[in-house]
């Protein structure tokens, strides 16, 4: 998404500079919010001794909705941060802290893998065949966006070692 707001060749020019500032943080919450999720209920399901009970919902569904809370307590968190971090500054900061961010190619890069990954998750869900929930289908946005994000380190980093093509 990031690819599509204007950027124009000067910070001081740069539109929209909260709403993209805001995307920005809100966007990296929802992957943060999902990894710190995923690892405290695998380690949580882990240690559980498996109990079979068909009233309980399945493992996986547990999962996403732990995913999902933790994923929301990390928007609420974030965001509280980000009002506190730019907080009385001037609006030619918010430009020029959105401008740097659409003017990182790694950037860009990093929004449209978990941007493609947010929407597998989102897929993902759709075709489940019992209904997750609106928090599950948070968690399983948020794992989607992690995967794509790390979907992306292993494109980047792995396969072209970190460099990009030159634009000579």
């Amino acid at each position: 998404m990031s690819r599509y707001f204007p950027h124009p060749e000067y910070a001081e020019d740069q539109p929209l500079a909260r709403t993209i500032l805001t995307t920005h943080v809100e966007t990296r919450a929802i992957t943060t919010g999902a990894i710190i999720g995923a690892g405290m209920e695998a380690f949580r399901q882990m240690r559980k001794a498996p109990v079979p009970n068909t009233l309980e919902a399945p493992r996986s569904q547990v999962f996403f909705r732990a995913v999902g809370k933790s994923t929301l307590w990390t928007i609420g968190i974030v965001s509280a941060g980000l009002v506190g971090r730019m907080w009385g500054r001037d609006e030619v900061e918010w430009k020029d802290r959105s401008w740097r961010l659409l003017e990182s190619k790694g950037q860009l890069e990093t929004d449209d893998w978990s941007y493609g990954g947010m929407l597998a998750g989102l897929a993902a869900t759709a075709l489940l065949k019992r209904p997750a929930g609106w928090v599950a289908t948070i968690g399983s946005v948020g794992i989607g966006s992690a995967m794509g994000v790390i979907g992306y380190m292993g494109w980047r980093y792995g396969l072209h070692g970190g460099k990009f093509p030159s634009s000579e």
